[in-house]
């Protein structure tokens, strides 16, 4: 039998405009690559640096022992029970706010000009800095409704903080449920309120809880607002357990960590300030964990 004679391969090399595109197609490919991969290199410079710098204070005492004057015996107890408290506390303000407002706008709102001021509103307020949200908590909630510098004016202060990124994460992930889910369920006889929360809260969900990760963990770092409302950095003392605790003075662990920052220098509180952050980054990675562990159980 004989051989099939084999044809040769044809490659056209492009040219003109072609050619440039494909070219720069190759070098923004590397590109990219190389801002990635400086990103991620400062990032662990800095991880590395903190935890090399830290370590040694981590222990027992550290996260058991109230603030001191002395870096040795300097403990992060309150830091960590008002940043528990705080954070608490604006989720349970935050979340039925902010789904409800998304739920509102998605499926209830009229398709007017008002709907639209609203929605392009929540959109600028996403972006407003931190410091103004301080300045309005401390004109509202510290000095109009004489909440003082509570957990409570605190916890208000960050939901307000936090809601705009919640509504618009909410809304992405409702329009994100096929229509065809909603559309079914009416047609079938069910009520717009059944098929929320039946239908189209539980095909949103994963989209919710990632814009609440985020979320958290912007409140639990904050620290600009909580200073302006009256944050103590010296704090020993925990907070009242149930709500008589929102009424008492707080400390946050982003609070102490900078009071130990612009601490006197060479006495050892640079190292107890790593190693709060140290504390601070392992909270909000396991509170990010569990979270996206929750959200994988919904997506299935």
């Amino acid at each position: 039998m004989a051989s099939e004679a084999q044809v040769p391969a044809i490659r056209l090399k492009p040219t003109g405009r072609l050619a440039r595109r494909q070219a720069f197609s190759a070098i923004s490919r590397y590109v990219l690559l190389v801002m990635t991969l400086t990103g991620v290199s400062v990032l662990a410079f800095l991880a590395v640096d903190t935890v090399s710098q830290g370590a040694g204070r981590l222990s027992w005492e550290f996260l058991t022992s109230y603030p001191s004057r002395f870096a040795e015996e300097y403990g992060f107890r309150s830091g960590i029970l008002g940043t528990t408290y705080v954070v608490a506390t604006t989720l349970l303000l935050t979340i039925p706010l902010g789904v409800g407002t998304a739920i509102w706008i998605e499926e209830y709102a009229p398709r007017n000009r008002f709907t639209s001021i609203v929605k392009l509103n929540i959109a600028n307020l996403a972006g407003v800095p931190t410091i103004i949200y301080g300045i309005l908590g401390l004109a509202v909630f510290v000095r109009f409704l004489e909440f003082g510098s509570t957990i409570i004016a605190a916890a208000c202060t960050l939901s307000l903080m936090i809601l705009p990124m919640v509504v618009i994460t909410a809304q992405e992930a409702i329009r994100q449920v096929p229509p065809s889910i909603r559309d079914g369920s009416l047609a079938l006889g069910a009520t717009r309120w059944q098929t929320i929360r039946h239908h189209l809260l539980p095909g949103a969900m994963p989209g919710i809880i990632t814009g609440l990760i985020l979320a958290t963990s912007r409140a639990a770092g904050e620290t600009a607002a909580l200073i302006m409302i009256g944050a103590a950095v010296f704090v020993a003392f925990d907070p009242s357990i149930g709500p008589s605790g929102l009424n008492d003075p707080f400390s946050l662990l982003p609070i102490q960590i900078y009071g130990n920052i612009i601490a006197p220098r060479n006495q050892g509180f640079e190292e107890t300030a790593a190693g709060g952050i140290i504390v601070m980054m392992v909270g909000i990675l396991t509170l990010n964990l569990t979270a996206a562990i929750i959200r994988e159980r919904f997506r299935r």
